[in-house]
């Protein structure tokens, strides 16, 4: 999912929260299912006004955040395109293969797409993808629309959604290329967040700062949700947060206000019988755990983490908590952050955002990473 910068860091692994084998792209004999708030029972669109029932969705989210679990119930309702696998449009395409209006270039990108899973997934042919690629796309906007509109076209489907978390970044320029496009940011607890990435080892701190390893995943929730917070409140009535666990705990309720948001009929009673991904198969870092597997999804930090360790995290991710509405275990005043912790906290996220500029704005994009696109495989 994620690029492997170098120097110390690592963010999450390539394939990290890729979908099971059993999910596999549907194929084309699909037929379109119940649960679209069609726009023909509203009042006709003006030219150029949003049909809000027809607006693509982006599902985003740090990683471990439950960006699959609520990508998967929105396929489950009915109405869009079922495709089990991320995107990675604007976080790997649209920087490797360099400028897209040239047609060398996006030469380039269908030669490396049309090897991997990602394709593999789309349930198309390369005849039904390629052609419309090579003719229309101009970014990676472009990229995504042409792939997911010939998704749903050959599923009969009303409309598309894709969840890619490190689109997150990139929210200012999918906006401005997909300008319909409607996104939920779903934020869960960072604490049980760093402890789902440290008990993955998605996130390696450098080597002086092994021990700390649960502190440096709370530091890369914290960056990661302060992003997505500071550009997606900038795109007003187009934007929505949820929080993981109210999904968890009162589904319906969210569900409905999620709905309401998109246009779009999420009956949870459908969503639970349909039960496509991880509705049904939740995407666990605790499912081989034969402890604690069974552990409730939400608050596990406090069962896990002993109150030095928790301490120590709320004391480099309090402040973003206190404002999510999350009550900190720790009683105000008992602890104050150490030098180390407070170096961690200037020295990661400055880590980070270096990394994502050379990544994004300059020559060494075209060095991004293959290894999400799992080349070769089905």
């Amino acid at each position: 999912m994620h690029e492997e910068p170098k120097g110390g860091w690592s963010a999450p692994s390539d394939d990290a929260g890729e979908p099971r084998d059993h999910d596999r792209a549907p194929e084309g004999s699909v037929q379109t299912t119940a649960g679209v708030m069609e726009s023909s029972s509203e009042t006709p669109a003006r030219p150029g006004t949003k049909v809000k029932s027809a607006a693509p969705v982006l599902v985003l989210g740090c990683d471990r955040s439950g960006t699959k679990l609520l990508y998967h119930m929105l396929l489950s309702s009915g109405g869009f395109a079922i495709y089990y696998s991320e995107s990675n449009a604007f976080n790997l395409l649209g920087l490797r293969f360099g400028n897209l209006k040239r047609r060398r270039n996006r030469q380039r990108l269908m030669e490396v797409w049309l090897q991997s899973k990602l394709f593999y997934r789309s349930g198309l042919s390369r005849e039904e993808v390629e052609p419309r690629v090579l003719a229309d796309c101009r970014n990676a906007g472009d990229f995504l629309r042409v792939l997911m509109e010939a998704i749903a076209r050959k599923q009969g489907k009303q409309r598309w959604a894709e969840a890619t978390p490190q689109h997150l970044h990139y929210l200012p320029l999918i906006k401005k290329l997909i300008p319909d496009a409607l996104v939920i940011h779903i934020i869960r607890d960072g604490r049980d967040v760093a402890l789902s990435l440290d008990k993955a080892g998605w996130i390696r701190p450098f080597p002086w700062g092994r021990e700390r390893s649960l502190l440096a995943a709370g530091l890369y929730w914290k960056w990661m949700v302060t992003k997505g917070l500071k550009f997606g409140r900038a795109m007003g009535a187009d934007y929505l947060e949820v929080h993981y666990e109210d999904l968890v705990r009162q589904p319906r309720e969210t569900l409905a206000r999620v709905g309401a948001f998109i246009g779009h009929d999420l009956d949870y009673d459908r969503i639970q019988r349909v039960g496509l991904g991880s509705v049904s198969d939740p995407n666990s870092s605790f499912k081989s755990d034969d402890r604690h597997k069974e552990l409730n999804p939400v608050g596990r930090w406090a069962k896990l983490l002993p109150p030095e360790r928790v301490a120590l995290l709320e004391q480099a991710i309090g402040p973003l908590l206190r404002e999510l509405d999350y009550d900190l275990a720790t009683p105000a005043g008992a602890s104050t952050a150490g030098l180390s912790v407070r170096i961690m906290k200037a020295l990661y996220p400055a880590l980070l955002e270096s990394k994502l500029w050379l990544k994004s704005s300059t020559p060494l994009r075209r060095f991004a990473r293959l290894g999400r696109m799992a080349i070769g495989e089905r």
